[in-house]
């Protein structure tokens, strides 16, 4: 099962990437099963039994993603971006994008709105399925730690008073209507002008969605010995005035000073817990004696968790003097 997992996650990687190159020819079932050296009956079988859905629908609904977002944010004619991804015409796309959006593209450009994408699926994933990291350890990069200030900005989300840690939140907010992951992330996706936003096409990695913490009374006590609140969502402009949707809440976060302990890129697979754990360690040992900084657990403070292997592994903490 793990190695038809890692065949079909090649396929969504290729998915994306001639999506975002707007190359449709490498898009079809033949295509795609002939790269994996199997059949296109026996390829979409074991897509639908690992993803939970057709790879024709997958695949429409991925192209409908994009397609939204350079109608919300280019200049592109609408018919230019139809026929860039694969639709035969102005009706077809206009009818496949209400029908998933329930509003028409023209409608869409003037007055965007939070909808649900379809984001990027990831069936092969060792943490999630239980394998941990493979343990040759490739990094030697030590964890930064610097002193910032961040503006004041809104921080749209959801959180779960007694999740403990990534995939135990994501499990708990599947219990809640309209809270999964799915969704929440695929809402996050569309929203225009995150503050953590270049251009990424799933949650954590580029497309301004990140884990954060809040200094919360009523929240699970961490590790770190306070109480906080586990979040997910977005961080947004100051003056956004935007549509919050009816299940997210978004709060005003003043401007105020942290501490970062980054970590640069690393192997996910090899490295993910490994970088985690010096991480942690750096947090827990550092000495702020002649900083003038002490971690601020006062409550309302945010700490938020950035997380992109292909650029860095970062933990963003308030401080105070």
């Amino acid at each position: 099962m793990y190695e038809w997992q890692k065949q079909i996650q090649i396929i969504v990687d290729e998915i994306d990437q001639s999506i975002k190159n707007y190359n449709d020819e490498s898009l079809t079932l033949h295509a795609l099963s002939g790269r994996l050296g199997y059949s296109e009956f026996y390829t979409t079988r074991k897509f639908k039994e690992i993803s939970g859905m057709q790879f024709r629908d997958y695949l429409r609904h991925r192209k409908l993603a994009f397609a939204l977002k350079e109608v919300r944010d280019s200049e592109k004619t609408l018919i230019d971006i139809a026929f860039a991804y694969g639709f035969s015409s102005h009706e077809a796309f206009t009818r496949a994008f209400k029908t998933e959006y329930g509003v028409t593209p023209s409608e869409y450009r003037k007055k965007p709105k939070p909808v649900v994408l379809r984001t990027k699926i990831n069936p092969f994933d060792r943490y999630f399925l239980g394998l941990g990291e493979i343990g040759m350890i490739k990094s030697t990069d030590d964890i930064k730690i610097y002193f910032i200030t961040i503006p004041a900005h809104k921080y749209l989300h959801i959180k779960n008073y007694e999740s403990n840690g990534y995939w135990d939140f994501w499990q708990k907010q599947a219990l809640i209507p309209g809270q999964d992951r799915e969704t929440i992330c695929g809402l996050l996706d569309s929203i225009k002008g995150k503050l953590d936003d270049d251009g990424g096409s799933e949650s954590d990695s580029g497309s301004g969605q990140i884990t954060a913490y809040i200094n919360d009374p009523d929240g699970r006590l961490c590790d770190w010995g306070f109480p906080r609140t586990e979040c997910y969502g977005a961080r947004l402009p100051a003056d956004y005035s935007g549509e919050v949707p009816p299940q997210m809440l978004m709060i005003d976060v003043p401007e105020a000073e942290y501490i970062v302990f980054e970590h640069g890129p690393f192997d996910y697979e090899q490295e993910n817990r490994s970088v985690e754990e010096k991480i942690e360690k750096a947090m827990s040992s550092f000495d702020f004696t002649d900083t003038g900084y002490c971690y601020d657990t006062s409550p309302g403070r945010i700490i938020y968790l950035y997380y992109n292997p292909e650029r860095f592994f970062k933990y963003v903490r308030p401080v105070r003097r």
